[in-house]
């Protein structure tokens, strides 16, 4: 007789949203996030718990920290980690399609795409418009929460003012677009600031500044916002640290030296 307390492939996905949306140190039956899927997918919120901790057991940026995770995986577990591990962007749409199909919504309503700009649409720009959105959303969250929601420089914890900063432009690396090593969490000032290529962070997580930033030292607000910040290390994330080929491109590419 087969058993019915086995997870399930759709349970065991959504496990990996959470996972990587929420700081490890969180992973306890008093989280809100974790008691609404609980909730949502029919588990005990210590059995979802005890589910993401295995998770933890396969992640090399956990394993680095030292932390080993529980022990008590499945063959599901290692199948999905293994199939989504470098592939951010299925495991974002994938794990927000089945979330929306229990929550009983459309995908396109959850990531709150108007009516009138996808229903004229043909099926296919729907769904890649529909991708994007949904990739979008989940790099903010996993990168706000990276960096528990505070800039990585300034320490602005204040969500609305907090970007989700691309390293390597979402317009050049299809790869990277969802990977949480690609992301800075960073207040709207310096988001732009890095974007523009007037600051940069080099590969031992120091802010730089460019030359055209440099020439405004005399004014103010090179003195209040910049001037102070070159050699600071940049706030340390939770889980992932930018990629250091990703922050070699932003300095080639894009930081003006």
């Amino acid at each position: 007789m087969a058993r019915s307390d086995l997870w399930t492939r759709e349970q065991t996905i959504l496990a990996f949203n959470l996972y990587y949306r929420i700081p490890y140190g969180t992973i306890h039956g008093r989280n809100p996030k974790l008691l609404e899927l609980a909730k949502l997918i029919g588990r005990k919120p210590g059995g979802l718990g005890r589910k993401m901790q295995n998770l933890a057991s396969f992640d090399p940026v956990q394993q680095v920290r030292g932390i080993k995770g529980l022990t008590h995986v499945s063959k599901l577990d290692e199948e999905i980690f293994n199939e989504f591990v470098n592939n951010w962007e299925d495991l974002a749409f994938e794990s927000e399609r089945i979330l929306a199909e229990k929550q009983h919504i459309s995908l396109e309503k959850k990531v709150e795409i108007e009516e009138h700009k996808w229903q004229s649409r043909s099926g296919s720009n729907v769904m890649r418009s529909v991708k994007v959105r949904v990739g979008q959303s989940f790099f903010r969250d996993i990168v706000l929460n990276n960096f528990d929601s505070k800039c990585a420089i300034s320490g602005i914890n204040i969500p609305s003012m907090l970007r989700a900063s691309h390293i390597v432009p979402w317009s050049k690396n299809e790869h990277a677009r969802v990977n949480p090593e690609n992301g800075l969490c960073l207040s709207a000032l310096y988001d732009v600031a890095f974007d523009q290529g007037f600051i940069g962070v080099d590969t031992e997580y120091k802010i730089v500044l460019a030359q055209k930033l440099k020439k405004q030292k005399k004014e103010i607000y090179f003195q209040e916002h910049f001037g102070k910040l070159e050699g600071l290390e940049i706030r340390p994330p939770s889980k992932f640290f930018p990629r250091k080929e990703f922050l070699e491109y932003h300095l080639d590419k894009i930081f003006d030296k």
